[in-house]
């Protein structure tokens, strides 16, 4: 554990309860839009993360969150987490037990909610329009009631930071008002994602001097300083950061508990996970990722591909004698792994890294076959940095080994249009386009001709082939295509130019990416297509 980067002065907490709004705040988050399947699979995630907390929905807002707290009741087996459902306040001049909203928070089944609550005196007044002593008590009232329920109850105190610069003896009453009546946790929110570190940590630094109440944060990242204000919040003493996996959220999003938890727990020596779920970071952050549907961040810290990622020359070399001498912490204890990223300018050394890495037994004249064809490949359009799958499948091969899954014998893409031209003007009903592709191939003895429908090339080359080989790989069903991208390398030769094809793929647990290029585009996508499947079923029983 290194202290050195252990933010201002203070006794750090022991530890910090982790709670996770992923499936309320991060789906707020523009693009993303989840099934109640969607959300019940996250759970699953988060609970082998080993997260103290999730935060379900909002119960009673809409159908979807209605459905999932019913079906989480049966469906959800979680062996470490405990579920949240979420809500506001009383309403203005209301009944707490007369109120619909809390009502639902009852009804929701879950031994834990989450109130969130006005804390700046300018929202009371301008917002609900009442008096700051109404304000006061619809939080009082409100957490008082969910209490007499025989619930926790933690309290979100909105705008709190805003609040507490403009008028801190309101928003301070607002926490006491709170407390005394019997919240469990009292988390600062900065809502608008407007604080820096030094703010955040004597906020709430005072509140926690201020109060007996567990203090927590809740805060968004609109600063680019989200993960520094939730490490400067636990400096300041608080005990429960809640944010999301990966920063999901509205605008620029939440904080990020994937860097967060690591570095509290490998940084600064306070408790997060259970023993030995840190090592599930990385494999949770991309399964996570694959199921709200965005691409994982490649340079995400401590789980991205690229975290622990070394090109050709001084630290590859440097990496080989020492792993600690240009990685800051051992990637496995977040999941994660050294990577070796070789191109053209790569020497037999960083070839025969790169081999240890995948466990291949090369020797000199081979890695010198190796280093020429890379040359060679890459002189003409491949990017072997970027297609890591491709690499190793490439090397493998000069190493003797043959992929025996399949043999091609041919195949055919058929761009076909239901009605139009395929030449219309703007203005005009678009065209219905279909895509058919037939792929020939052997397994074994075996001549297997099979055909799929897609959207595109791709989406009908893989159709197709997956239909072929599905029988006989049923492990091809975790495989997903996640992006496909083209680059024209050679513009000045028109439609002659040779095209650049990379396809990024997953299989829920590890992600890869793979190459083709070639002067016809559908050629380029298949050879990245193929590379793909191949590189799957390689790895299938990993």
């Amino acid at each position: 554990m290194s202290t050195d980067s252990v933010p201002s002065s203070g006794v750090l907490p022991a530890a910090v309860e982790i709670y996770d709004t992923t499936l309320r705040d991060g789906a707020q988050l523009e693009g993303i839009s989840l099934t109640v399947d969607d959300k019940l699979r996250i759970a699953d995630q988060l609970d082998r993360l080993g997260v103290h907390y999730i935060e379900g929905g909002w119960p009673g807002a809409n159908p979807k969150d209605e459905e999932f707290f019913e079906r989480a009741r049966k469906e959800l087996d979680l062996t470490t987490s405990k579920l949240v459902a979420f809500g506001s306040t009383r309403s203005v001049k209301g009944r707490a037990d007369d109120d619909p909203t809390l009502a639902n928070l009852v009804a929701a089944g879950t031994e834990v909610v989450c109130i969130v609550g006005k804390a700046w005196d300018f929202h009371v007044t301008e917002a609900l329009r009442t008096t700051l002593e109404e304000g006061v008590a619809m939080v009082a009232d409100s957490v008082r009631f969910l209490k007499d329920q025989g619930l926790t109850v933690f309290f979100d105190a909105e705008h709190f930071f805003d609040g507490y610069d403009a008028n801190p003896e309101f928003s301070l009453a607002v926490l006491e008002g709170a407390a005394m009546a019997g919240a469990d946790c009292l988390v600062l929110c900065d809502t608008n994602g407007g604080s820096l570190p030094g703010r955040v940590e004597a906020t709430v630094r005072a509140v926690v001097a201020h109060l007996d109440t567990p203090v927590g944060v809740h805060l968004h990242n609109d600063t680019g300083c989200g993960i520094a204000n939730a490490l400067a919040g636990v400096a300041g003493g608080a005990t429960h950061v809640q944010g999301t996996i990966n920063g999901y959220g509205e605008r620029v999003g939440n904080c990020d508990l994937v860097p967060i938890i690591a570095n509290l727990s490998l940084k600064m020596g306070v408790e997060t996970l259970p023993e030995g779920r840190l090592a599930h970071l990385t494999s949770v952050a991309h399964h996570v990722a694959e199921l709200v549907n965005f691409a994982a961040d490649p340079q995400q810290p401590y789980v991205g591909t690229k975290a622990f990622a070394h090109k050709a020359g001084l630290h590859a070399s440097a990496i080989a004698r020492r792993s600690d001498a240009y990685e800051h912490v051992s990637p496995e204890l977040v999941g994660n792994g050294t990577r070796f990223v070789v191109s053209e300018m790569a020497g037999k050394s960083t070839i025969a890294l790169k081999a240890t890495e995948l466990g291949l037994d090369l020797d000199a004249a081979t890695m010198g076959d190796i280093v020429e064809t890379l040359k060679e490949l890459e002189y003409v359009g491949y990017h072997f940095e970027a297609a890591d799958a491709s690499l190793e499948l490439l090397m493998r091969a000069a190493a003797g080994w043959e992929q025996d899954y399949f043999r091609l014998e041919s195949f055919s893409v058929n761009v076909g249009h239901r009605s139009g031209s395929g030449s219309r003007a703007w203005n005009e009903v678009a065209v219905d386009v279909e895509t058919e592709a037939t792929v020939k191939l052997w397994i074994d003895d075996e001549r297997i001709i099979a055909t799929g429908e897609g959207n595109g090339p791709v989406n009908a080359l893989d159709a197709a082939l997956r239909q072929a080989l599905g029988a006989r790989h049923p492990s091809l069903e975790r495989l997903h295509l996640t992006d496909y991208k083209v680059r024209v390398l050679e513009t000045s030769r028109g439609t002659g130019a040779v095209t650049r094809v990379l396809i990024d793929s997953t299989d829920g647990s590890r992600t890869w990416s793979t190459i083709g290029v070639s002067e016809n585009i559908i050629e380029a996508s298949w050879q990245a297509l193929v590379d793909a499947i191949v590189y799957s079923l390689l790895h299938a029983a990993d």
